[in-house]
């Protein structure tokens, strides 16, 4: 990061309400006012998750995902790369399934589908990254990555998206505020 950048404080709580993006607003909007840019987006159907997280989806044998894979920059910098993990027998043939969701993102679309987000988990933790991940973030091989995983529950405790961020340790302030 140049010295001029400005971590992105990421408001872990107000960002996930419901408020937030049952009415159609990003969850950008919650955090500092700026909003990184997605330079990079896949999807792809039918994938055959990896064994953690057909497990945490609690997919039989068989079952596929789809998989939402993003790269956010921020000032022309990469910021994070993200990969969401959602059951493909329930977004099939719905907005998910494409690059653009409409307002509100993945979290409005599962309402849609009703599957509200009622609950979410986050774990995060600090590692060195692939070098894969500093390649695409264009950092330095010996900076660390902030790896947080959310898990996003429906209102029957069904876990209907995983997504994986993999954050510029340096370009991120995670703050996360909330009553006693």
């Amino acid at each position: 990061m140049t010295a001029h950048f400005r971590p992105i404080r990421r408001r872990g709580i107000p960002r996930l309400s419901r408020n937030q993006w049952g009415s159609g607003t990003s969850v950008w909007a919650a955090d500092d006012h700026r909003a990184p840019d997605v330079d990079q987006i896949t999807v792809a159907e039918g994938v055959a998750p990896p064994p953690y997280i057909r497990d945490v989806l609690e997919l039989t044998a068989g079952e596929t995902v789809c998989v939402r894979t993003r790269r956010y920059i921020m000032e022309g910098r990469p910021v994070m790369l993200s990969a969401s993990y959602l059951p493909q027998h329930l977004v099939t043939d719905s907005p998910i399934t494409q690059a653009d969701t409409g307002p509100g993102g993945i979290y409005a679309r599962l309402a849609d589908l009703g599957h509200a987000p009622a609950h979410f988990r986050e774990e995060i933790r600090v590692r060195m990254p692939s070098a894969d991940e500093a390649a695409q973030l264009a950092i330095p091989a010996d900076r660390t990555v902030i790896k947080l995983v959310r898990t996003a529950f429906d209102a029957d405790g069904r876990a209907v998206e995983i997504n994986e961020m993999t954050m510029d340790s340096a370009a991120y302030v995670l703050e996360y505020a909330f009553d006693a």
